[in-house]
């Protein structure tokens, strides 16, 4: 595999025009283009030798034999690494973000969704957005609240504003003053702890539930490893904003193609294993074809960012669209709106 590195000055030149001109018009590329809008010191003969090297070392590819060329996810690879520039946000964006982010009164899973939309909005492309777990946050504080029958509501709220609520069954025997003691007790050995440090202090308290004589103290253990158990088995949400997108590209008008697009869109857990990738370090992250890892998004990239208060990454939010994206214009879109919210959960 040739390296960037290893690409003459002018291989550079011609590859970075070559994909300037496939980004804005969809279509195979030719010389004559190249030499019109790019490179008008070079004859078409030299530039046509140039990508003929360029397609034999991957960069580009010939879709038929009197067009021009396109290029390969091997070609935007080295453009987002290497060739490319990035623009700066317009402020008009910029404000556009604040203002809806910074809502007064928004629940979290509202940010998360508003930012998908604003994403999608902005960039004319889908956007995508992955919510935070309770297990993945801080604990605040957990509440026990007396139902009808034998029933309790859970409220669990963390430090980064994430609530979630879960009924439990109760002993008929419980009062509200008695859940009121229990979650006293909890909030006290909970609070502060993230839930996977949460379990392991369960598992140590349940331990020494030989040493409580108080009845009211091990039911809270127990309802504690109930609530615990429950709270880690749930599905990540996932919001995907403005899907029919990728009506407005030609490439994506094969109805065939459509479908399995919209499928994918369908089976949440495919765009949330896309979005689970760019979590594993902080910062942008940048799938293009293949690199996706799903054969339905071949042709396609993502752009990605993580987002987190506290040096925890809480979720991830970007945008999907087809391969020839404006990279330059959506990065800095991206990267903004993670950091915005990731500001927003911090402070609330």
């Amino acid at each position: 595999m040739v390296s960037f590195e290893e690409l003459s000055e002018r291989k550079k030149e011609v590859l970075k025009a070559v994909i300037s001109d496939y980004i804005f018009t969809a279509g195979p590329v030719s010389s004559n283009a190249i030499t019109d809008r790019y490179l008008r010191d070079l004859s078409s003969a030299t530039i046509r030798n140039v990508m003929a090297d360029l397609e034999e070392m991957g960069f580009l590819s010939q879709p038929h034999t009197s067009a021009g060329r396109v290029p390969t996810d091997k070609a935007f690879r080295i453009y987002v690494d290497h060739l490319m520039e990035l623009k700066s946000l317009p402020r008009q964006d910029r404000e556009e973000i604040r203002r809806v982010c910074n809502s007064p009164g928004q629940e979290v899973y509202d940010l998360i969704k508003d930012a998908s939309r604003l994403l999608s909005s902005i960039s004319h492309h889908t956007g995508l957005a992955l919510a935070p777990k309770l297990p993945d946050t801080t604990l605040k504080h957990i509440e026990f609240v007396r139902l009808k029958g034998n029933q309790a509501l859970v409220v669990l709220v963390s430090r980064s504003g994430v609530v979630q609520n879960k009924l439990i069954g109760l002993d008929g025997e419980l009062k509200q003053a008695d859940l009121d003691r229990m979650s006293s007790y909890l909030n006290e050995l909970f609070s502060g702890l993230t839930m996977t440090a949460m379990k392991e202090r369960l598992i140590e308290e349940m331990r020494k539930e030989k040493n409580l004589y108080d009845r009211l103290l091990k039911k809270a253990l127990r309802l504690g490893e109930e609530v615990l158990g429950a709270t880690g088995s749930e599905a990540k949400e996932v919001f995907i904003e403005g899907r029919a997108s990728f009506f407005e590209y030609p490439e994506f008008l094969d109805v065939e193609r459509m479908k399995e697009i919209f499928r994918a869109f369908e089976e949440k857990s495919r765009i949330v294993g896309l979005l689970d990738k760019s979590m594993k370090a902080r910062g942008i992250h940048i799938f293009i074809g293949c690199e996706t890892g799903s054969s339905e998004f071949n042709g396609c990239s993502l752009i990605a960012a993580t987002y987190g208060n506290e040096g925890n990454i809480l979720g991830s939010l970007g945008v999907i669209g087809p391969m020839r994206m404006d990279y330059s214009r959506i990065i800095p879109l991206v990267d903004y709106t993670a950091k915005l919210v990731g500001k927003m959960l911090k402070e609330g």
